[in-house]
């Protein structure tokens, strides 16, 4: 199914080939990558406990994310709330709009099933983008402190700043406020509609 679709770009379900050919991209730009990680988010997909997006820039698989529906991880897991996971955009095609494409299309999925959603973003630099991406998308932290390795992260406790030091983050979907913050987002993102 595809969610939007423009000039250059397109948002869709995953399917089973871009697993293989994210993994491939994301060796090539240098990262330790598996394409078993992929596959677990296709059989997730299958098994209804998530929508699993791809964006396509030009017809090339450039991103993809991730929204689990009923998510079991964080300091809100459990509570029935959805949680976009494992988002990203291939180096090679970042500062395109991509990025903000796949949070709208992700963020529109999540609000048809809860009145808000959240995130863990990591803590260094390596995260930065996407950090001051979900801030100007009106995320906030949870108030649960950092987390380290899906535990919260004892206040003087020493931890390794790499990918599972992380900051949870809330977006509210509703109350008056946040409905007309969210439709001004996506008339400014989607001008002409979401498919």
């Amino acid at each position: 199914m595809s969610y939007f679709v423009d000039d250059d770009i397109e948002i869709r379900d995953m399917i089973p080939a871009d697993a293989q050919a994210i993994t491939d991209a994301e060796i090539a730009q240098g990262w330790d990558q598996t394409v078993e990680k992929y596959e677990r988010r296709l059989q997730d997909q299958a098994a209804g406990k998530c929508i699993s997006l791809v964006a396509e820039y030009r017809g090339a698989v450039a991103g993809y994310i991730n929204v689990y529906f009923n998510s079991e991880w964080g300091a809100l897991g459990g509570h029935g709330l959805p949680e976009i996971i494992d988002f990203g955009v291939l180096e090679k095609y970042r500062h395109r709009g991509i990025g903000t494409k796949l949070m709208g299309c992700a963020e529109h999925i999540a609000s048809e099933h809860a009145d808000q959603v959240y995130l863990g973003v990591g803590l260094h630099s390596g995260y930065g983008t996407a950090q001051r991406l979900y801030a100007e998308l009106g995320y906030v932290p949870d108030g649960s402190g950092v987390w380290y390795r899906n535990e919260v992260c004892p206040p003087y406790s020493s931890c390794c700043n790499d990918d599972d030091l992380v900051l949870y983050m809330v977006k509210e979907f509703r109350g008056k406020r946040r409905r007309e913050n969210l439709k001004a987002q996506f008339e400014r993102y989607f001008p002409d509609g979401m498919k």
